[in-house]
This record gives structure tokens, sequence and C-alpha cells, in this order.
């Protein structure tokens, strides 16, 4: 581990005007109040995977268009979907200076899923899929990650407690067909696309839930049938290595199957990006709704509510919110993240409370805000009634600038991926038989080493705990006269909607990606972040935070070994994104917080690229990709 002195500026504690608004729950039809939606239950699971295995030869590598935006590398037929906010602009960042706080103490850490564990789940039969886009949540001695498309569950220790220390796939886990079968009499058949995984250990009811997307085929074809849903997986006691219950929730909002009509262009709308908090009464979905089909028009985030009775076999509610109308230049909030609460610290007013954060600078011209939104459902304990009638408001809190990030960077370093691409001499046809693509143009997005992605200021991971609210994002941070890639963070008080402290990190020659904030029931509270840079290989850090001095210096808890060798990050793969992370994790469990984030844990030479089973560098990474998480237990 090494320490970093972090840049950084508290900005003033000021009282701010908060406008409480109700929101309509249906724009298109003007309805008030919430729409109550079906939950399915649809079956049970437990942990279960067919043994590792290696790529055939002569077999390309395949990715997931439904899943890696527009990605495609010509071998996959399926439809792309456009997730992104057309028009987003990069903003300028304000000046940072130096403010340097106490540090956490780093306790048991290890090297969690990675790309190879993705690729090669269930037999083989998986895509290679990038962000991971970690879900981590702890409870009961155990701790589960999910990534973009495995999981794995933990002791504190770190031993990996599932199929042999192997990691079990997501298809297999909801109970669909493999992602994709790539050998046998029906290869090419392909299951439901999952994605975006999130989890949390529900203190009210004693049990885990993982949260994913999932997008239905026509049949077991590579096309997309329209309709998606939130398969929402919940444990049967606070043992996540025993029983699970599998719900399903439509998320296509276009009239079918119980969702309500939101007039999506070309009749589906996608359920993006859920995440997942909780109250005493039950928990909180949150999804950006696009277009599922043609352009990504943007439809407003989604809020629901979940009455916990629902989850244990009792009886109860689903209700949903739509924010589009609510807030906004575009009338609509975005990433609207809801709390995670460590213990019992539940906010009991007003027939039960729960708390949100999001952001706005994405609706800017110029790719800059002021505001950060508070988005208030009260009355949460109705949810586990049959008639629920809970209340979403919206207030807005004034805050310093912040702004859209820049890319973010990394050193040159070994790129395999690039050097099989562009190869003609070596192993000519490495680019087709390994990469999949018949160019040998190994064009990056950015300089020749690439650059990596550094998120749109969406707000992240949010905590309620002793009595404020707790959230962080990427924002543009002014360092050295240039701008990087940086951290805001915020406590607000929720109750009388006052901001009580604000500041903004970032350090010279370096970005800092993806925070996730995890706060203890005494209001001690941890940021865990990607640290990358000019002379920083992608990195797992931490910093702590706490409500009086805000953050405090960087710690490295596991060094980058070398440079993000992604397939997204090329120009031949067509996404124009290059997809490095969506969002990291944190996860309290007493006085202990845990940490993932996404790093870069190997590095090899080409020709260590090229041994049998090419592609995977001793297992170390796949063909397409060597992302990597880190899991760490910190203590304030």
């Amino acid at each position: 581990m090494k320490f970093r002195r972090l840049l950084i500026f508290l900005f003033g504690i000021e009282l701010v005007i908060a406008v409480l608004s109700p929101i309509s729950a249906n724009a298109a039809s003007s309805q008030q109040g919430p729409v109550t939606l079906p939950l399915q239950r649809v079956g049970t699971s437990s942990f279960a995977s067919a043994p590792m295995a290696t790529d055939v030869s002569g077999i390309p590598d395949e990715i997931d268009t439904a899943l890696n935006g527009d990605a495609d590398n010509g071998t996959d037929l399926g439809v792309a979907i456009n997730r992104s906010l057309p028009g987003t602009t990069t903003g300028h960042g304000r000046p940072v200076n130096s403010k340097p706080k106490s540090n956490p103490v780093l306790g048991a850490n290890f090297q969690g899923l990675n790309f190879h564990d993705q690729r090669f789940a269930n037999g083989g039969n998986q895509f290679s899929v990038e962000p991971p886009d970690q879900g981590l949540c702890a409870g009961n001695g155990f701790m589960l990650e999910a990534v973009n498309d495995v999981l794995q569950v933990y002791d504190h220790a770190g031993n990996a407690l599932l199929n042999g220390g192997q990691a079990v796939d997501l298809n297999t886990f909801y109970g669909y067909p493999p992602a994709i079968v790539r050998t046998g009499p029906h290869a090419g058949e392909r299951g439901p696309s999952i994605t975006d995984p999130s989890c949390i250990y529900d203190q009210a009811i004693g049990r885990f839930v993982l949260v994913v997307l999932t997008l239905d085929h026509v049949g077991l074809t590579a096309s997309l049938n329209g309709k998606n849903h939130l398969d929402i997986a919940v444990s049967d006691t606070s043992d996540p290595m025993s029983s699970w219950t599998i719900f399903k929730l439509p998320v296509q909002n276009n009239g079918t199957q119980g969702t309500p009509d939101h007039h999506c262009n070309n009749g589906f709308c996608l359920g993006d990006y859920p995440h997942i908090g909780a109250d005493a009464n039950g928990i909180y979905l949150t999804t950006n709704e696009f277009a599922f089909f043609g352009p990504g028009f943007f439809y407003g985030a989604q809020v629901y509510g979940i009455g916990n009775s629902v989850l244990t076999g009792g009886t109860g509610s689903v209700v949903l919110f739509d924010t589009l109308g609510g807030a906004g230049p575009d009338g609509a909030g975005f990433t609207v993240w809801p709390a995670q609460t460590p213990g019992n610290q539940f906010d009991t007013d007003n027939g039960g409370t729960e708390f949100f954060l999001s952001s706005d600078a994405v609706f800017s011209d110029v790719g800059t805000s002021n505001t950060i939104l508070l988005w208030t459902m009260l009355n949460t304990s109705s949810l586990n009634s049959v008639s629920p009638a809970p209340t979403l408001a919206l207030s807005t809190i004034a805050v310093d600038t912040y702004a859209v990030p820049p890319f973010a960077t990394q050193p040159a370093g070994n790129r395999p991926l690039s050097d099989c691409i562009a190869d003609t001499v070596i192993f000519p046809n490495c680019n087709v038989l390994v990469a999949g693509v018949a160019s040998h143009n190994n064009a990056t997005f950015g300089p020749p080493n690439g650059k990596l992605n550094a998120n749109d200021s969406r707000m992240q991971q949010v905590a309620y705990a002793n009595g404020e609210l707790w959230g962080a994002l990427d924002t543009a941070v002014n360092v050295g006269g240039q701008d990087r890639a940086g951290i805001a963070f915020y406590v607000i008080s929720p109750n009388s909607r006052k901001l009580f402290l604000q500041g903004q990190a970032g350090i010279a020659d370096t970005d800092l990606t993806y925070p996730a904030v995890g706060v203890t029931q005494s209001g001690r509270g941890v940021i865990a972040f990607t640290l990358t840079g000019d002379n920083d290989y992608p990195s797992a850090a931490f910093s702590g935070l706490d409500a009086k001095v805000g953050m405090g210096n960087v710690q490295v808890a596991a060094t980058g070994a070398g440079s993000w060798d992604g397939f997204t990050s090329y120009v031949i793969f067509g996404s124009g994104r290059p997809r490095w992370g969506d969002y990291g994790a944190a996860a309290v469990d007493g006085n202990n917080i845990w940490v993932a984030s996404e790093y870069v844990a190997q590095t090899c030479t080409y020709a260590e690229y090229l041994v049998a089973p090419q592609g995977q560098c001793s297992g170390q990474r796949g063909a397409l990709g060597n992302w990597s998480t880190h899991i760490s237990m910190v203590t304030p």
C-alpha cells in the first residue's frame, strides 16, 4: 500500500433554498402519485456452475453488442443500444488546493473478480464484456461481489466460497440458458443478456438482495425482442450460500405486462443502470429510462419502491414514480441513486422515509452545474399494505460548480491486444483467430496508449448514516492549470435540506474516477475509487471521509500492474466509448467498510499473449480485455 498527497478544497457550509414539489408518476398520462406494478415470483436458485474452459481454436472471441453499447466486432449480429445522453459536454474544473486529513486503516484486501473469471465461467459459454460494473454487499460474515456477468461469495479473509473458487455466471444463477453457446450442435444460441449488477445486505430483513437488468431475446437468437426486466434475487436467509428466491419486474414501460406506457421511441423503453437502496420498510430500485430501439432518447429516471413483505413471501406492493417532468432543464431526473443505511439507522419519520440524490450537469450545454437534487420518499411503510400511498418530492441543493470530467489517462505499457490486431508478420491471423476482427487497424480513442472513460458526473453511491446523507460524483477539477478527472463529495442534512459539507478533490497529473461512498453508523466514512494518470496504471484507491474534515489523503490499496488493454478502447471495435468502469462499490458491515474498485492486476507481453491458450497470459486475462477488481476492508 502506498499513500498519495491529496489536493482538496472544502467549500462553504451554507444554507440553501430548497423547493419541494410533487412528482408526476406518469408524464404521458399526467397521473399523480405512484403507479402500482406487478412483481412476479419466478422461482428459486442456488449456486452452481459448469467448470472453467479455454478458447476453442479457430473460433474468434465475441462481444455482446446488447451490453457494450454500439461496440461490434463484426461477428455478432445483435442489436446495439445507445445508452448515453447525446451531446454531453466535458466541463472545465475549478481549482483545488491542499487539505490533507486523517487516514483510515487498511485491513484484509485481495483481488476480486476479473475479465478471465467473466469470460471463462460456465464452461466458457460467456461473452467478453466490459466494463465490470461492480455490485458489492456484506453482512453476516459474508461478502458478495457481482460484476458483468459473474459473481462470487467471500468470507472476511477473502476466501472465495463458491464453485471451488471459480466464479458463477449470472445467467446460470438466474436460471437462464448460457449467454452464448460456443461449441457443439447448439453453437451460437443465446440466453438473455444480463447487465448492471447491484446488491445490498438488507438490514431490515437480514437478507442479501441482488438485482440485474435482463434483456430478452427472440428465442435463442441474437435478436432482442424489446422486453426487459429487473431480476431481483433475495436470499432466503442471511446465509448467501443457501437458497434464493427470484422475482421479475418488467421495465419496458410500454403498457405490456402491467407496465405504464411511457411512449418510448419505437415502442419499448429500457430500464438501464439499476441501483438499489433500502430503508426499514422496503428496497428502492432506480433506472435511467431510454428508448430500447432506435435513437437513444432519454425518458427520465424511474423510481421503484418494493415492500419488504413482498420480498419475504407476504403481501404488499410495488410502486413506480416517473421523474420525467420533475427536474432539470430537460425535465427529468438522471441517475437518481437511492441511499443505503448501515445497521438500523433508518429514518422512521412520516411513516418511513427513503432518500435519493442525483446530479444534472449532463443536461447542460457546457457540461457544468451548481445544483444537485435531493429526492425524498415519504410514507414508505405503506408499501407493506394493499393500498400503498408513498409520495416522492424533490428539492434542489445549491453547490459549488461541478463539471463533466475529461477522459482519464494512463501510461504506455504492454498492450498485447493492440499488437495482435496490428500484427502482419509474427502471427498474421491473430486479429481474426483471437480478436475476431478482420482489420489490422489498432488505433485507440485518444493517444496511442488509450484513454479511460471517467463517467459523466452522474451521482454515484449514496449513504444515509448518522442522520446525514452522503454522496459523491465524478467531476472535472483543475490541478496545476490542467483539467483532470476528480471527485466532488457532499454531506447533506436531508430533513432540513441543508448542505452540511462539500468539497472537490484531485491530484496533479492524475485522475480519480468512479467514487463509491460507505459510512458507518457513527458517521465515519470511506470513498473508494480508481486512481490512474500520466504516471500511474489504473489502481484501486480510497480515502477517509467524515462530516467535519471531509476527504483525507489518498491511499492506494492495489497498484496497477500495467495498462488497461480492453476492446472498447480500440476504434476497430466501433464503440466510440472506451468503457472503463460505470461504478465501484462500498458496503458497510459493523465498523468496517468493504470497498471495491476496478484496476489492472496484470501485464504481459505479446509473446506471452500468444502462448496457448492464446490471449490468456497464463490465465490472467482474456483475449479482449484485462480489467480486474480489488476488494479491501477499511476501518475508518
